[in-house]
Parts: structure tokens; C-alpha cells; sequence
């Protein structure tokens, strides 16, 4: 019983302090932002992009099936685009799930690359298997959206059987952190920059009278004040 007592005594004195582990973190995130600054219109995020366009149209999808609607199915374009066809449900729910949705599947997949008592590699497997499923059962008349889910999908669960723990938990913090910065860039993009698109926000303000413009700024806030929250507990965490 000493013996044991002594060992965890060593272990806890050879732990790196906190400020240093906070410090590694605060490094790490500089050096992932400026990366993805300087690559950002690359092929390297590319498939990144893809993938929260995907999360995007899968959001509004639960959100028309938690409110009595259906999925016809889930469109991708090479150019970052998408749509999910799903009649019925609550409009105004399925409307504003979309670019929400996808800045909060990136604060869960945040939240699963911290949390160290479950091993990396499941959550990179389910999302694997997750993209493969839904592929299948809602990309439809669309060669481009199913090819990408259905490789995406096989990349993903490669990585969870193949890598170790800690390439598993950089995977998940690389989506996590793209998602919540993509949600705010395409908010930003698609409905300030251009708001004569027939966006999430332009049906939207034609259902509620409320200008595209104001939903804009409502979800870019609420994207910041979220990303700012998940980023101020992975830094407490670290």
C-alpha cells in the first residue's frame, strides 16, 4: 500500500505544471489558426469544408425530423454548397438549424477529442460510420456528395482502427475547431457579404419579416459567443 502511495507521488511530480500545459495548448491553437489562415483556399481544407457543409445539412435534417418532418434527401456541390430536401417540421427550427447545427456538432467534437477517459479512436470511428450511414441513406442524385461521404466516411474509420490516441484526438480537434470557425466565415459570407442569396437567413426573414441581415448578426453572435465558450474550457481543461 506505501509502495503504491510512493508511485502515484512520482507520477503526480513528473506531470508537466499547468501553466506549461496551458501554454503547449495556447501554442498548438496559434500554430492550427495560422495554418489554416495560410491553407485556407488549398486543396489541404478543402475536404474539411466539405465536411461542415455536410454537418450543415444534416442539422437541418434532424431539425425537420425532431419536428414531424421528413428527409427527401441531402444534396453536395464541389463548391461548398448543399441542400437537404425535408418537408414539413417547423420551418423556422429547420431554417435556423442549419449554419447552428454545425457550429454545434464542432463544440461536441471538441468536447469528445477532451475527453480523456474515452479513448480517441471511438468518436473518430462513429463519426466515420455516422458520415458513411447518412450518405447512404439520404445523399441522393448527387455523384460528387455520395463519393465524398462514403470516402470521407472510410478515411475516418481507417484513422480510428489504424492511429493512436493522440493523432485521433488532433483529427477531432482539427474538425472541431474548423467547424466552429467555418460556421462563422459562412455565416458571414453567405448572408452579410451577399445578401441577395437565397440563403438560410433570406427564407428565413420571409417567413419571419425579421431582415437577412439581422439573422446574420444574431447567428454570428451567438457562433462567436460559443466558439469563445468552447475554446475558454478546452484552455481550463489543458
Amino acid at each position: 500500500m506505501a509502495e503504491g502511495m510512493v508511485e502515484g507521488r512520482s507520477r503526480t511530480g513528473n506531470a508537466p505544471p499547468p501553466w506549461r500545459r496551458k501554454a503547449v495548448f495556447l501554442g498548438g491553437f496559434a500554430i492550427y489558426f495560422a495554418a489554416l489562415w495560410l491553407l485556407w483556399e488549398t486543396p489541404a481544407i478543402y475536404p474539411l469544408k466539405i465536411f461542415v457543409v455536410m454537418l450543415h445539412e444534416i442539422s437541418h435534417g434532424i431539425a425537420a425530423v425532431a419536428t414531424g418532418g421528413t428527409i427527401d434527401k441531402i444534396v453536395l456541390n464541389q463548391y461548398q454548397g448543399g441542400a437537404c430536401h425535408c418537408p414539413g417540421g417547423n420551418a423556422f427550427i429547420t431554417l435556423t438549424a442549419g449554419y447552428l447545427g454545425s457550429l454545434l456538432w464542432g463544440v461536441a467534437i471538441l468536447a469528445a477529442a477532451g475527453a480523456r477517459r474515452i479513448p480517441a479512436q471511438l468518436p473518430v470511428l462513429l463519426i466515420g460510420v455516422l458520415v458513411v450511414g447518412l450518405t447512404v441513406l439520404y445523399v441522393r442524385d448527387n455523384p460528387f456528395g455520395i463519393a465524398f461521404g462514403i470516402g470521407f466516411g472510410l478515411v475516418m474509420i481507417l484513422a480510428g482502427r489504424k492511429l493512436g490516441d493522440g493523432v485521433n484526438r488532433m483529427l477531432m480537434t482539427t474538425l472541431g475547431l474548423t467547424s466552429c470557425l467555418y460556421a462563422i466565415l459562412d455565416i458571414k459570407s453567405d448572408v452579410l457579404d451577399r445578401p441577395h442569396l437565397r440563403s438560410d437567413a433570406a427564407m428565413l426573414s420571409e417567413l419571419t419579416g425579421v431582415p437577412t441581415t439581422t439573422w446574420g448578426i444574431i447567428w454570428i453572435a451567438v457562433a462567436v459567443a460559443v466558439s469563445l465558450f468552447a475554446f475558454g474550457r478546452a484552455y481550463r481543461a489543458a
